[in-house]
């Protein structure tokens, strides 16, 4: 079972276009220490709390350790177990150490990579109603496309640790 740790805010980084990775003007956002885990199942806990959130088309896995964005589809990584180190915003970005219980919520565009990572490293990840996803390496023609697709990406109407109350409703609004 999880827990959401009661008014947790997001921290939120908006990184630039860097000429290959395109990044988001609207702000990735960290929880760190967001979802105290049930040690047998941390997995379905994060699951449950993200389908409930209305986030689905989940999987399993780690994070690529090779630099990557997506141009269709905005993205939530939920650390189950382990812990690695994982730079966002491409390779001009900022490193973060992210643990069980981190929540990463990434606007389409923002790049990611996973720079090192305990043998136990487990992510859950997730995305609002839409396209699927769809993985992107930086190329300057990648980019280029990017630049057109990411503005139509359509806003997730939940947080997916908060609801529809949650902070990600509020800082990703488009003015």
């Amino acid at each position: 079972m999880s827990v959401v740790r009661e008014k947790i805010e997001p921290v939120p980084i908006v990184f630039a276009d860097d000429g290959l990775v395109p990044n988001n003007p609207m702000p990735f956002l960290i929880y760190k220490g967001a979802v105290a885990l049930d040690h047998s199942h941390p997995e379905e806990a994060i699951e449950k709390l993200f389908g409930a959130n209305g986030w689905g088309a989940m999987w399993r896995n780690g994070v690529y350790d090779f630099l990557h964005y997506h141009a269709t589809v905005h993205e939530v990584l939920g650390v189950a177990r382990g812990h690695a180190r994982v730079r966002f915003g491409g390779d001009n970005g900022k490193v973060f150490e992210i643990s069980a219980g981190d929540v990463a919520i990434l606007a389409a565009g923002t790049g990611h990579q996973c720079l090192g990572a305990t043998p136990d490293f487990s992510v859950v990840g997730a995305y609002p109603p839409g396209p699927p996803m769809d993985l992107v390496r930086p190329t300057p023609e990648s980019h280029a496309r990017a630049l057109k697709t990411i503005p139509e990406v359509k806003l997730p109407t939940t947080d997916p640790v908060m609801g529809a109350d949650g902070p990600l409703v509020r800082l990703w609004a488009r003015s």
